[in-house]
């Protein structure tokens, strides 16, 4: 079976030759930017490929003739191909947990803090040559409501917790010894909310408009999960009107963000580039693993 990391990008080729192992099964690496429409050539031949990032349509998967495995690198493929088409078509959709808990919550906690004192703005400002002090927000006893408690949001409130904050969660499940309310008792006390839900069927859109309606004022948000948890229409009133006092984003409906984009023009939102998981340990954990998946996939040389 040939294989074919299909979008190994500047940053990670170092690290895929930091991992490689002798004995590890063949895996071809392109590193050339390519169009949706052109997976079918891309790919031609190829009955294995590993994605790091790059969409996946319905209609050009269709003419990718010898894929039968595709290896995610990362927990939410479904913000990038159809999970449902892919398994109507005996395409079998391989995604990777927990090689970054620690570095998303970081990432979620750094997110948390600029959002608080305003550290972008105040950076572009400085640059242009405006001296404006903006007060901040102090996190010493406020509560932190974290949505979802798998690996990430459980670190989210371990760190919390650590910096003196009041944690409170919600979980789809019981998770005994962790401090679960109900989810409206969590958007009405929470200063501070994390997003680290995992996006499926049951959780797209599982803030909308009543949700915003009873999340508290001036609340900080900050979300390193996907985007599409979350109505943006819903989202971007909340900032626009001050209910949210600002937010603090890894992930957007569409990647990367266009600059006209509302989020992009609005000064209480804070942007990264989809990097929370990007850390050099993160990175090596994760393409390992990758590779052990292929390795089970192809079977013994």
């Amino acid at each position: 079976m040939k294989t074919l990391f299909l979008d190994c990008n500047d940053q990670l080729a170092p690290v895929w030759q930091r991992v490689i192992r002798a004995g590890d099964p063949p895996i071809d690496v392109n590193r050339q930017p390519f169009a949706s429409a052109d997976l079918p050539k891309v790919l031609d031949g190829y009955d294995i490929c590993i994605d790091d990032h790059s969409y996946m349509p319905t209609e050009f998967v269709d003419r990718c003739d010898a894929l039968k495995h595709i290896v995610f690198l990362g927990t939410g493929p479904a913000s990038y191909m159809s999970l449902a088409d892919m398994a109507a078509r005996g395409i079998k959709v391989h995604i990777i947990r927990n090689y970054g808990d620690t570095a998303v919550a970081e990432h979620t906690i750094a997110l948390m803090l600029a959002a608080c004192r305003d550290i972008a703005r105040m950076d572009r400002e400085v640059r242009a040559g405006i001296w404006t002090p903006h007060e901040g927000v102090q996190l010493l006893g406020k509560t932190l409501g974290v949505i979802g408690l798998g690996g990430i949001g459980s670190e989210v409130l371990r760190i919390g917790r650590g910096l003196g904050m009041t944690v409170i969660a919600w979980n789809r499940s019981p998770r005994p010894g962790f401090p679960l309310v109900a989810l409206e008792e969590l958007l009405e006390r929470s200063d501070v909310i994390s997003m680290n839900l995992t996006l499926n069927d049951e959780t797209r859109g599982f803030l909308g408009p009543p949700q915003f309606a009873r999340i508290k004022p001036g609340a900080i948000f900050v979300n390193t999960a996907r985007a599409a948890l979350v109505d943006e229409t819903a989202f971007v009133e909340a900032l626009r009107s001050g209910r949210i006092r600002h937010a603090g984003l890894d992930v957007f409906h569409a990647e990367p963000l266009k600059p006209d984009h509302p989020l992009a023009t609005m000064a209480n939102v804070t942007l990264t580039a989809h990097a929370a998981f990007r850390t050099l340990e993160a990175s090596m954990t994760l393409l390992r693993r990758a590779i052990d998946i292929v390795r089970e996939i192809v079977g013994p040389p």
